[in-house]
């Protein structure tokens, strides 16, 4: 077994090879030209094969110090990277979190003023998504999606039901005496097309072809409901804001349940304490919202 090579020849090392001289390596890392070039010598003693090339101006790096460069540069940078995150004696965690759009503005951006305050040391950097994610490709720690559950790959533990409700402007809402009335007006699609057909459904009254646009987002659709645009079918908790304004009202008391929100994370990933931090808070937010 080959003895435990010294780390600070390693770092003599790799900063030489970047540099491709020992005086600016030794520079960077606050020791002398002589120090530095020590280091060197020992580790190729050790390793038993040069990694320089001494040259009348500067340095030339050997295949054999081109193969070990590139390893030892990622392992420094890692490392760097994880020290940067130590702060005051706590250590700093940055969580990617990719979210539905609708929920991050109707439901998890007036709550992060809370988390930020309970835990300083997570930070979070929040990507919107239309349900379409994947967490691997992505690189996210979590994502928050609207659906089922049903995810073979991810954990996922249920945040919020979300039933869907007729949201439209006060307006609108004068001539919708009784369901049978959105007959009359355009009805703006989700790309679940199903959607529209559950809630007539439930409302008891026979479905009709509908021609109005679709959208890949509640929140657009209700923006464009908002504008006039038409009727939208839409999670209403997501939009308590719009109704407690008045933008928009809900004609009907009639719900139908599509789906609900879920915290997902890759089954193959194991929790960083960052990870457990939101996962217990958002769950535990979520839960005294029900």
């Amino acid at each position: 077994m080959r003895p435990h090579l010294p780390l600070n020849a390693l770092r003599a090392f790799e900063a030489s090879a970047r540099h491709l001289s020992f005086t600016r390596a030794a520079q960077e890392l606050n020791v002398t030209q002589a120090a530095v070039s020590q280091q060197v010598r020992a580790l190729e003693e050790r390793l038993g094969t040069p990694l320089f090339r001494r040259l009348p101006r500067g340095l030339g790096v050997t295949d054999e110090g081109r193969a070990l460069l590139p390893v030892l540069s990622d392992a420094f940078g890692r490392i760097e990277a994880v020290l940067k995150q130590f702060d005051g004696g706590h250590f700093h965690e940055v969580l990617t979190v990719g979210v539905v759009g609708t929920f991050a503005v109707g439901w998890l951006m007036p709550r992060l003023k809370a988390f930020r305050e309970t835990h300083p040391f997570v930070e979070l950097r929040l990507l919107t998504h239309n349900n379409l994610v994947d967490p691997a490709s992505e690189g996210l720690d979590f994502a928050i999606r609207f659906g089922s559950g049903i995810w073979p790959a991810t954990h996922n533990a249920p945040l919020l039901d979300a039933p869907l409700a007729v949201l439209c402007p006060p307006d609108t809402a004068r001539r919708l005496a009784r369901p049978s009335d959105l007959a009359s007006e355009v009805l703006l699609r989700s790309y679940r097309a199903d959607d529209w057909i559950e809630w007539f459904e439930a409302a008891g009254i026979e479905p009709w072809t509908m021609n109005g646009p679709v959208f890949d987002s509640s929140r657009l659709m209700v923006e464009a409901a908002v504008q006039g645009a038409g009727v939208a079918l839409a999670p209403s908790r997501m939009f308590v804001r719009e109704l407690q304004a008045g933008l928009l009202v809900r004609p009907f008391d009639i719900e139908v349940k599509t789906g609900s929100y879920w915290l997902t994370w890759l089954r193959s990933r194991r929790l960083s304490p960052g990870m457990r931090l939101f996962r217990d808070w958002i769950i535990a937010q979520a839960a005294d919202a029900s």
